[in-house]
Parts: structure tokens; C-alpha cells; sequence
């Protein structure tokens, strides 16, 4: 029933979805969202006791936030991902297609253990360098970056920070994640890899001169070894932490520790360079619209999505995960992954009280919400900054030219994805 308590909230809400995506004035996102949780507290939908509580629960979150962009600065700082390129450009021996596999491949990896954010905002500049040098075609390899980073996001929970939002809610473990998107990613992984070979096939079948290779110049060889070693145990301990569902903000919080005492025993610790490279604005955003969808669910709006998902699906539980999945990833490139993430969150909340939950369900809301920002350049922050990233480097990628792109690739995997999910059940 539309009252009018439900209705300025709704309109609280759209507001702040409006303001994220369209950024007027240049607001930046993070104020958006934390303007429209002020509203929301202003106008009573949240009570300021219950939002202290609301960000004080959530503190795994914000650790994990806090501990990946740490030691993903880290490690750029002990040229890891510049080391990683130059041997992917040795290991291709002049061969463009066998380049193209090689950034796929070490896109996953770094996706797995580091977040897809790490390979979109981190491997793209170091991509760029290695193929101009080489004078090859950049858009492909561009694509590749930012395509394989959100591919590759649910091969962990780690992969994406939206796992970490969807995952910490529900309290789900490692086997259980794995039943459901282990297989989805690696097949996924494959089909996006084997389409953009086929699709860039002309451009892959250019060569280069090894020795035009620029090699790595790490600030220390020492720092160097130490990171890679201690990447290494951070991603077992991952791994570990995922399957015993030990908190991974400690984890995380536990490895750029490390870093940070081998990048100041080596002399290579920068705090200045350290302290850009984070994104406090994160916190704001995330914090913002935790307390905007908390309001939203106090009115009981998201129960009515999620009541009417049921209805919409028919009770049938195959159209249930795809409507799903691909109400997840449309919404994503609508209002952004992150508040879809947490709507979404919500929404299967009010259905968990009932008989029709399902936990596929936030397995297909994962799926969606990681692989939709491929559809479109706004789906995430991280697309939004890998096309920043372009500009400043001469690079133009129209948002036209980047969905066609997107349209041939993710809702095919959209739907492998969700018929692999629902083949669990």
C-alpha cells in the first residue's frame, strides 16, 4: 500500500540512485550516496541507533575493503603486475594471439587472489605500456583487462568485493560457493577468452620483436621477492579462511601488514603514493548506501521485490535463477553493482523467511551482479575509472562501442551460468 512514508522514501532512494549514476555537478558518488542517507535519517526510515549498529556489524567488510586496496597498492609498488607483463611478452615469443591468452590468464589469476578491481585499475596502465612499446593493437588488450576481471570475479569469494557483501550476509562457506560458480566461472573464463580470440582474430595474428620488451625495473629485488612470497601465502590463506569462514578482513588486514614491514625494511615504502592509491571515498559510498538500503527495507520495499520476483518467476526454479541472475545484472548497469548488491541482499533476505528460498538464489544474484558490469562502461566504479584510465592515455572507448561488445558476451553467459547453477539443485 502506497503511503506516504513509502513514497518519500522511494523517492529518497531514486534520488540517491540518480545522483550516483548521473553525477550532477560532478557530485561524487560517494557523497551522493552518503546525501541520501542523511535524508533517509532525517526523515526517520532509519533511526540513528539502529544505523551505529547497522556500520559497526559490517566491520568485516570494511576491513577487507581496507586490507585488498592496501596490499594491491603494495604490490604495484613492488612491481609485481610490471614483472608479470614482461614475462607474459618473454613467454609469447613475438606472438600476438599467445600474448592476448597470456593477459587472459594472469587477469584471472590476479582477479582470483586480488579482486577484480586490482586487474581493471592495475594490470590496464601496465597492459597499455607493454603493447604500445610493442606496437600492437590496444583496444583488444584493453578489453581483455577489463572484461577478464569481472569474468574471473566469482571464482572466490575474494574475486569481487560484491562476493564479500553478498557472502558476509548470508554467511556462506567455500564448498558451497564452489558447488554453485566454480564450474559457472571456469566455463564462462573460457567462452569469453575463445570469443574475444575469435572476434580479434585479425589483430592476434600480428607480431612483435621480442626485444623490444621493456624488462622490469622493480624499485628493489628484494621487496620483489618478498611481495611475491607473501602474495602467495595470502592467497592459501584465502583460500583457507574462505573454507573455515574465518573473517578474510584479517586476512587481508594481516597481509598488507606484511607488505607494508617489506616495502619500509627494504626502503621502498612510500606512505604519500600508498595513501592515493586507496580509495577512502569507498567507505563513504559503501557506508552511505548500507544505511539508504536498510531504509528502503524498513519500509518494506524490498520484501515487495522480492515477493513479486516469486510471482514473476511462476514458481518455476529455473526462471527464478535467471530472472534473477539477469534482474542483477541489468540493475547493475541501472543503478550501479554495488546498491543492486544490497537491494538484492535485501530482497532475498524477506524471501529466506519463506518456503520458496532458495540458496541458488545468492549464487544467481553473485553471478549477475559480477558479470553485468560487462554489459555497459557504468556498471561499476572500477569501469568507470578503466575508461578515465583510456582517456589519459589518448584512448577513446565510446559507451556504444563498448556495449555491442558487451551484448555478444554476457548474457550468453549470463544464461550458461544460471542453467549450471540450477543443475546443482
Amino acid at each position: 500500500m502506497l503511503t506516504l512514508p513509502v513514497i518519500i522514501g522511494t523517492l529518497i532512494f531514486l534520488i540517491t540512485l540518480g545522483a550516483i549514476m548521473i553525477r550532477p555537478y560532478d557530485i561524487p558518488e560517494a557523497w551522493a550516496a552518503a546525501g541520501g542517507a542523511v535524508l533517509m535519517l532525517l526523515a526517520g526510515f532509519v533511526r540513528p541507533g539502529e544505523a551505529v549498529r547497522l556500520l559497526v556489524s559490517d566491520w568485516n567488510v570494511y576491513g577487507f575493503f581496507l586490507g585488498l586496496m592496501t596490499v594491491s597498492a603494495l604490490a604495484d609498488q613492488a612491481g609485481v603486475f610490471e614483472t608479470l607483463a614482461y614475462k607474459a611478452g618473454q613467454w609469447a615469443q613475438g606472438s600476438a594471439g599467445r600474448l592476448y591468452l597470456a593477459v587472459f590468464l594472469i587477469g584471472a589469476v590476479i582477479t582470483t587472489f586480488l579482486s577484480n578491481d586490482a586487474t581493471a585499475l592495475i594490470l590496464t596502465p601496465i597492459v597499455y605500456a607493454l603493447v604500445t612499446r610493442l606496437r600492437l593493437p590496444v583496444l583488444p588488450f584493453m578489453f581483455a583487462c577489463t572484461f577478464i576481471a569481472d569474468t574471473a570475479s566469482f571464482i572466490l569469494p575474494v574475486s569481487n568485493p560484491i562476493n564479500i557483501l553478498v557472502t558476509d550476509a548470508f554467511g556462506t562457506d567455500l564448498l558451497t560457493f564452489w558447488r554453485y560458480l566454480l564450474l559457472p566461472s571456469l566455463v564462462c573464463i573460457g567462452f569469453n577468452a575463445g570469443l574475444f580470440i575469435w572476434l580479434f582474430r585479425r589483430d592476434l595474428k600480428l607480431r612483435y620483436q621480442p626485444a623490444d620488451l621493456q624488462p622490469a625495473a622493480p624499485p628493489s629485488r628484494r621487496f620483489l621477492r618478498l611481495a611475491f612470497i607473501i602474495l602467495a601465502l595470502v592467497a592459501v590463506a584465502y583460500t583457507l579462511a574462505s573454507a573455515l569462514q574465518f573473517p578474510l578482513s584479517i586476512v587481508a588486514l594481516g597481509g598488507s601488514g606484511l607488505l607494508l614491514i617489506s616495502a619500509a625494511w627494504t626502503g621502498c615504502l612510500d606512505w604519500r603514493k600508498l595513501y592515493r592509491e586507496i580509495s577512502w571515498s569507498l567507505f563513504i559510498f559503501i557506508s552511505g548506501m548500507f544505511l539508504v538500503v536498510q531504509a528502503v527495507e524498513n519500509l518494506g520495499l524490498t520484501s515487495a521485490f522480492g515477493d513479486g520476483l516469486l510471482k514473476l518467476a511462476g514458481g518455476g526454479s529455473f526462471s527464478l535463477i535467471l530472472l534473477t541472475a539477469g534482474g542483477s545484472a541489468l540493475g547493475a548497469n541501472l543503478i550501479n553493482n554495488v546498491p543492486m548488491a544490497l537491494v538484492m541482499i535485501s530482497a532475498l533476505s524477506a524471501i529466506r523467511t519463506g518456503s520458496s528460498n532458495h540458496p541458488a538464489l545468492i549464487y544467481a544474484t553473485i553471478l549477475g551482479a559480477d558479470l553485468g558490469p560487462n554489459l555497459t562502461t557504468v556498471g561499476s566504479l572500477a569501469k568507470i575509472l578503466w575508461i578515465l584510465i583510456l582517456r589519459r592515455k589518448g584512448v577513446e572507448v565510446s559507451r556504444l562501442e563498448y556495449f555491442k561488445l558487451g551484448v555478444t558476451v554476457v548474457p550468453i553467459m549470463i544464461l550458461i551460468g544460471s542453467v549450471l547453477i540450477w543443475l546443482h539443485l
